[in-house]
């Protein structure tokens, strides 16, 4: 059973205890600084399972709501993301095939789009760093582990362009890009197609080869289509 929840990038039950330990920051009032209850508080209070605790808890610190650290527990780092959680994450629910191609074709026009600037600030510590990404990916844990080092992995190659703006827009949309990254995952489909989708982009990033470059991340951000359901046709 923990199997299929992780499998499927999380679950409805971890999804369920982060909207209700949001809920819990918002009707205690808890603000940046203070602590969320332990684990085992946690535990009793939701009638839920410590590994679902643990797994929801690894979620928000993804997003960038609190910080966990040993014997001292989860704290509030960012109200702020409040705003954007609700924007880019707990309304979007489910992500939808319409959210997945507006969020992609986004990402697509940013990550092709940046090719050059990319291909002429990347050193031979860059690509290093880009492959230990990838291969932390490979290794993690579980699948909302490993979309933060997926997420990691594409924010460190266009952070390689400069543009801070670009960098604070992904921030601000990481949440709805990690429920993306889960998506339809599978630790075969991570260990497999998405590693090496990742090392062919770094092998045309090294050879500085525009076309493939652009090519290869077209096709693999538009990957994840598949596990959405066609449109329903209107015609019946």
């Amino acid at each position: 059973m923990g199997e299929t929840t992780e499998e499927s990038g999380g679950g409805s039950a971890v999804d369920q205890v982060v909207a209700q330990i949001r809920e819990l920051i918002d009707t205690d009032g808890l603000t940046v600084g203070d602590k969320l209850p332990t684990e085992r508080e946690l535990c009793e209070r939701f009638e839920i399972s410590r590994n679902t605790v643990r797994e929801a808890m690894r979620m928000l610190k993804a997003y960038g709501i609190v910080d966990v650290r040993p014997k001292v527990g989860a704290t509030i780092i960012d109200q702020r993301i409040n705003r954007a959680l609700d924007i880019f994450s707990f309304n979007v629910g489910e992500v939808s095939r319409r959210t997945f191609m507006d969020i992609q074709g986004f990402r697509e026009l940013i990550e092709t789009g940046s090719a050059l600037a990319i291909f002429a600030a990347t050193k031979a510590e860059d690509l290093a760093e880009l492959r230990a990404l990838n291969r932390k990916m490979v290794q993690a844990r579980s699948i909302v582990e490993a979309s933060e080092f997926d997420f990691q992995f594409h924010v460190k190659l266009i952070s390689l362009t400069g543009n801070q703006s670009i960098l604070d827009i992904y921030g601000i949309m990481k949440p709805v890009i990690l429920r993306i990254m889960q998506h339809g995952k599978t630790r075969r489909i991570i260990e497999g197609e998405t590693f090496q989708e990742h090392e062919a982009v770094l092998k045309a990033v090294e050879a500085s080869d525009h076309l493939a470059y652009q090519y290869l991340m077209r096709t693999h951000l538009s990957q994840g289509l598949t596990s959405f359901p066609d449109p329903v046709d209107s015609k019946g």
